[in-house]
C-alpha cells in the first residue's frame, strides 16, 4: 500500500483503496496468508512424511477449525469497516457469514477420526489410525484445496487464507486477532488433553481424544459450498452461525466479556484499553459516513440539481417556442415527458437530501456511540442509495456540457 501510493504520488494519481468505490465493477480486498512454523522453520500447517507428522499436523489443523469456530463474530469484527461492509457478500468477496473451507480429502480425514476414535480406543487403535491418516492425507496441492474461492476463510495446502480483509485495512489486526484467538486454542487444549493423561491415557491416545472432541464442536462452522448462495444463509442460521451485514453490529463483539476477558488473559489488552479501542471502531464508522453524508448532500446541492434544473429550462423555452410558432401540443410531447421526468428526480433529490440532514441532526445528538453508530447505519445511509438512484437517472437525461461531474461511464470506460 505504502509503495502504491508513492508511486500513484511520483504520477500526480491517487489511489483508490476503497473497497468498493464503484457500483456494479468489482471491488478488492486482501487475501491474508497465515500459518504456523517452529523457531527451527518445521510449518506445523503442512503434511508431514511419517504418521508421527501428519499427527501433528492434525493437532494444528484441527486447533485452527476450533478457534475459528469459537471466535466467529472476533473474526467478523476484525474485519469490519462502513468500506468493507459494500463488498462483502458482493460477488468479488465472501459474504459476512463466517466459515472455513478445508476441500474434500482433509474433510474425509476428519470424519474418519471422529468415527473411530471412542471412548474405547486402545493403543493398537491408535497405531492403526495414524497409519490410515497418513495414507489418506495426500501431498495436499493447490490444486486440490483450494477449490472454493467463495470461503472466508480457505486452506490452501499448507495455510489458511482470510480473504474477507478489506483492501484499505491495516492487516495487522486480524492478524493479532488470529493469532490470539489461535493461542488460546492451543492453550486449552494442552491443558485437555494433559487432564486425560493424568487419568491414565498415553500421550497420543489423548490426542486424538481431544482431536475428535474439537472436530465434532466444529462442524458447524465447515461448509464446502457456495457461500453466496440463500440456501447457506439459510443454512448457517439454522447451524447458529452469526451473519453481521453492517460494521456496528459486527463490532459489538468488542464489547464483550468474553473477548475483554481474552485480550487481558493474553496481555494484549486491559478492559479499558478494549472498551477504548471498541469506542474508537465505532468512532471511525460514524465519522466515515458523517464525511460521506455531507458529501452527498453537497454534491446533489451544487453539482446535480443546478445542472439538471439548467437543462429542464432549456427543454421549457424550446417547448413554449414550439406553442409560440403554432405546433400541436403533439409535436413537442416528448420534451414534455422529459421534463416531467426531470421534475421528479429533482424533487426526490432534494426531499431526500433533506431528510438525509435531518436524520444526520438527529443522529449527531445522541451521546451513546455505539447507538450513534447504529442510527447513522439504519436511518442516515439509506439515504445513500436513493439519492444515488435519482442522480444517476439525470446523469443519462442532462446534456453532457451542462453536467459538471465527470459521468459515470467516462470514469470506468472512457480512456
Amino acid at each position: 500500500m505504502d509503495v502504491m501510493n508513492r508511486v500513484a504520488k511520483r504520477h500526480k494519481l491517487k489511489v483508490l483503496m476503497h473497497e468498493k468505490p464503484f457500483a456494479g465493477v468489482n471491488g478488492s480486498g486482501k487475501h491474508n496468508n497465515w500459518s504456523l512454523a517452529t523457531d527451527t522453520g518445521i510449518n506445523l500447517l503442512a503434511p508431514g512424511k511419517t504418521p508421527r507428522t501428519n499427527l501433528m499436523f492434525l493437532t494444528f489443523f484441527v486447533n485452527v477449525l476450533k478457534a475459528v469456530h469459537d471466535h466467529a463474530d472476533l473474526l467478523r469484527g476484525s474485519i469490519a469497516s462502513s468500506n468493507n461492509d459494500h463488498r462483502l457478500g458482493a460477488n468479488e468477496a465472501p459474504p459476512a457469514i463466517i466459515s472455513v473451507f478445508v476441500g474434500k480429502y482433509l474433510t474425509d480425514v476428519l470424519k474418519e477420526v471422529e468415527e473411530r476414535v471412542t471412548g474405547k480406543f486402545s493403543e493398537q487403535d491408535e497405531v492403526i489410525l495414524k497409519m490410515d491418516i497418513h495414507k489418506n492425507i495426500p501431498e495436499l496441492l493447490m490444486d486440490n484445496t483450494d477449490r472454493n474461492r467463495t470461503s472466508p476463510f480457505a486452506f490452501t495446502g499448507n495455510k489458511f487464507e482470510f480473504r474477507a480483509v478489506g483492501s484499505s485495512a491495516n492487516c495487522a489486526w486480524p492478524m493479532t486477532i488470529l493469532n490470539t484467538i489461535m493461542a488460546d486454542t492451543l492453550i486449552n487444549f494442552k491443558k485437555e488433553v494433559e487432564a486425560l493423561m493424568e487419568k491414565g491415557d498415553k500421550k497420543e491416545i489423548a490426542i486424538l481424544q481431544i482431536i475428535r472432541k474439537y472436530i465434532t464442536e466444529s462442524k458447524n462452522i465447515c461448509f464446502e459450498g457456495d457461500n453466496y448462495s440463500e440456501a447457506w444463509a439459510l443454512e448457517a442460521e439454522k447451524r447458529g452461525l452469526s451473519n453481521f451485514k453492517d460494521t456496528p453490529r459486527a463490532l459489538d463483539v468488542f464489547g464483550k466479556d468474553k473477548t475483554k476477558d481474552l485480550f487481558k488473559n493474553h496481555g494484549i489488552f486491559t478492559h479499558i484499553e478494549s472498551e477504548a479501542r471498541h469506542e474508537i471502531m465505532l468512532e471511525e464508522y460514524v465519522k466515515k459516513v458523517q464525511i460521506e453524508a455531507r458529501l452527498m448532500g453537497y454534491l446533489a446541492s451544487n453539482s446535480i440539481l443546478p445542472p439538471s434544473i439548467q437543462y429542464q429550462n432549456t427543454l421549457i423555452e424550446n417547448v413554449r417556442g414550439l406553442k409560440e410558432i403554432g405546433l400541436k401540443p403533439e409535436s413537442y410531447r416528448s420534451q414534455m415527458e422529459i421534463i416531467e421526468v426531470i421534475s421528479t428526480h429533482i424533487n426526490a433529490i432534494s426531499d431526500h437530501v433533506e431528510k438525509m440532514i435531518e436524520a444526520r441532526k438527529k443522529a449527531n445528538e445522541i451521546e451513546d456511540m455505539h447507538q450513534r453508530a447504529v442510527a447513522y447505519c439504519d436511518e442516515v445511509k439509506p439515504y445513500f442509495a436513493t439519492i444515488r438512484y435519482h442522480a444517476d437517472k439525470l446523469e443519462l437525461i442532462v446534456d453532457d456540457k451542462l453536467w459538471a461531474l465527470p459521468k459515470y461511464r467516462e470514469m470506468l470506460f472512457l480512456r
